[in-house]
């Protein structure tokens, strides 16, 4: 049977008469990691300072481990690591200090505090830097000296807000193996980024989050397969004709059929083989054409399908 690490029953959280979380409720099971998704003021900072409780709501209840969670719940506390979109480290302490430091809050032995932060130096790739002051590391290397000082304490449940913001490819790719370890190692997580390849490619589960409320869940593959475009066809076919486009609309799973340009763009809600079915057409006429690229459907699709296109704030 599965464990519930956060259980969150129709949260309210008004601010004067702007309804930041309307009804949302969510679970997150142990030894997930789950992404929390959604437009600027969706309502995800609000949530999570509702789990952290740092913030007062107005109706719902919250369990963490099974527990009710409040301000003074410093047993429950003592087991989340949290690491910040905006880095929060002291700028007079070196790397291995800062480190030291936030490990304290929490872990009172110091033979069993030096040996986390020495691995939690080692997970976050920081062992030749362990002298440097913030000031002196990079942007990447201040992410992950923010990482490392969230969970040096060996929390059971993590929360990751945009780790990844204005890094490099090398950091990114270091961050989000380090997330990977952290939960093959028993941690559970729960991650937000504005970036959809990074959240298709961690995360087991997706809960999409609008105006404060849980519009869409379920795994990636689970979330792609709700879009009624599951694969785009695209050919160069500069001599294209209306009779082109009206007898590939009633090739089996082909739903819509446009021209932009030299581009046909050949929609499909399903199928198999719709590659094999529209060379086959164009083989038969003995119509040519130029490139030819398939696209499935990816969570950014999925992300705007759901909430929209339009620009937040």
């Amino acid at each position: 049977m599965e464990t519930v690490i956060v259980a969150m029953d129709q949260l309210v959280k008004r601010y004067r008469e702007k309804l930041a979380v309307d009804h949302f409720s969510m679970k997150v099971m142990e030894g997930e990691i789950l992404g929390l998704l959604g437009p600027n003021g969706s309502g995800k900072t609000t949530t999570i300072n509702c789990i952290l409780s740092l913030l007062k709501y107005d109706k719902g209840d919250i369990t963490i481990f099974g527990k009710p969670m409040g301000p003074e719940a410093y047993d429950i506390k003592e087991r989340i690591g949290v690491v910040p979109q905006n880095v929060a480290v002291l700028q007079t302490l070196t790397v291995a200090e800062n480190i030291d430091f936030f490990c304290g809050l929490y872990i009172k032995d110091k033979k069993l505090r030096k040996q986390y932060v020495e691995e939690a130096i080692r997970m976050t790739g920081l062992d030749e830097y362990r002298k440097y002051y913030p000031k002196k590391l990079s942007g990447g290397l201040l992410r992950r000296l923010n990482i490392a000082c969230g969970i040096a304490h060996k929390p059971k449940l993590i929360i990751f807000d945009e780790p990844t913001v204005a890094v490099d490819p090398q950091s990114r790719n270091a961050i989000l193996e380090g997330i990977r370890e952290m939960n093959k190692r028993g941690a559970t997580i729960i991650y937000t980024s504005h970036y959809m390849e990074e959240v298709e490619e961690l995360c087991s589960r997706i809960i999409i989050m609008d105006r404060g409320r849980n519009v869409a869940e379920g795994s990636p593959e689970q979330l792609k397969a709700s879009l009624k475009n599951r694969e785009t066809i695209k050919i160069t076919l500069p001599a294209c004709t209306p009779e082109i486009v009206e007898d590939l609309k009633e090739i089996n799973h082909v739903y819509d059929v446009k021209q932009e340009g030299e581009t046909l763009l050949i929609r499909c809600d399903g199928g198999s083989h719709n590659l094999v079915h529209v060379m086959g057409y164009f083989s038969e006429k003995n119509i040519p054409f130029g490139r030819v690229i398939t696209e499935l459907p990816t969570l950014n699709d999925v992300f705007l399908e759901i909430t929209g296109k339009e620009l937040r704030d």
